[in-house]
């Protein structure tokens, strides 16, 4: 599973990313750009990837060694 928290957070933070970069109007074409509330949707995603993707990597090991 450590894996799969590893990626997904990572993909969270991305779209969080994106999501921030277009309320600030970096990224135009979308409703949501030049949207302030989307800046804080964004970066409050954007922390909830790295809250994922910090816990996949602090999870233990794949497996065991006998």
């Amino acid at each position: 599973m450590r894996p799969i928290l590893v990626v997904v957070g990572v993909l969270i933070v991305l779209m969080g990313v994106i999501w921030a970069l277009q309320g600030l109007g970096v990224i135009p074409g979308s409703f949501m750009s030049n949207n302030p509330p989307w800046i804080g949707i964004g970066a409050a995603t954007a922390v909830v990837g790295v809250v994922l993707s910090i816990a996949g990597i602090r999870s233990g090991p794949l497996a065991k060694n006998p």
